[in-house]
């Protein structure tokens, strides 16, 4: 049990969203995993020395088995659990080569942003659905 006042554990991760037309990927955690069967948008944690776009870069490509380009920066999710605190960068990604297989996931699906709220997402995922939803929003409009 951590002593109180500790410093939690911090974790770096890269976060993709990728699109194909209106709909994005999304991939379910295995049951040995934190979290375990929830869903997520895919991508992982930072080695050292590694950007956040390589990152994201390898981590793709090893649980999915997709060549992507990291187009841009969505945003920053800083949240804090029971046993760390996380800090997720969230990347717009667009697929350059492959079709996505569940390599290192238990399951993968395209969705619409209005059935995001179908799936059981960890915490941390919040304020990336509020962004597809908003974008989806103003796209309809």
């Amino acid at each position: 049990m951590p002593k109180t006042g500790a410093a939690p554990r911090r974790l770096v991760v890269a976060v993709a969203v990728i699109q194909r037309g209106r709909k994005v990927l999304i991939t379910q955690r295995m049951l040995s995993d934190s979290f375990g069967g929830m869903w997520e948008f895919p991508g992982g944690k930072k080695q050292a020395g590694e950007s956040l776009e390589r990152c994201l870069v390898r981590e793709i490509k090893e649980e999915l088995g997709l060549a992507i380009r990291v187009a841009g920066r969505i945003n920053v999710v800083e949240h804090r659990y029971p046993t760390c605190l996380i800090r997720m960068t969230c990347f717009d990604c667009r697929v350059l080569a492959g079709e996505p297989k569940p390599l290192e996931c238990a399951d993968l699906r395209w969705v619409l942003p209005g059935e995001l709220s179908k799936y059981r997402f960890p915490p941390a995922s919040g304020p990336i659905i509020r962004h597809l939803l908003q974008k989806e929003a103003s796209c309809s409009e």
